[in-house]
């Protein structure tokens, strides 16, 4: 299924950052660019989760950047953004983060508005957070 809305984020350590959403979260490379002229800068990266697409860049300097004034977690002192993700398995999704070396920010609980999450902040401060409530579902 192909999604109109696609988050893009950008990281100092973009190569790192592609490794941790793989290994804490469960994303999969669909495609990684890299700089011809220095392998440590992504130009671009789709990494996928389920059907949905998250795109992710190393944090470098450019007109559209400069235009847009974006800034990264740690540039604008706290993140600028969340992203929430459906999963079956609450608690067992948050261990395996912890595992990874996520920071776990919001422990796994039942939600007051139904299902069960949890939160989580990547090495460079993006807040990502995980549960059970399916907002397109029927309540």
């Amino acid at each position: 299924m192909r999604h109109e809305i696609i988050p893009n984020l950008r990281y100092a350590d973009a190569p790192r950052a592609i490794e941790f959403l793989c290994t804490a979260f469960g994303f999969v490379r669909h495609a990684v660019y890299l700089s011809e002229t220095d392998p440590g800068i992504v130009q671009h990266a789709q990494l996928v989760w389920a059907d949905r697409m998250v795109m992710i860049s190393s944090a470098v300097d450019s007109p559209h950047v400069q235009a847009a004034r974006m800034k990264t977690a740690a540039e604008a002192g706290g993140p600028t953004m969340g992203l929430y993700l459906i999963v079956a398995d609450v608690d067992a999704h948050a261990e395996r983060a912890r595992a990874a070396g996520a920071q776990i920010i919001r422990e796994p609980r039942d939600e007051d508005y139904g299902g069960r999450g949890y939160s989580a902040k990547d090495p460079e401060g993006n807040v990502w957070s995980f549960g059970s409530y399916d907002p397109w579902a029927d309540h």
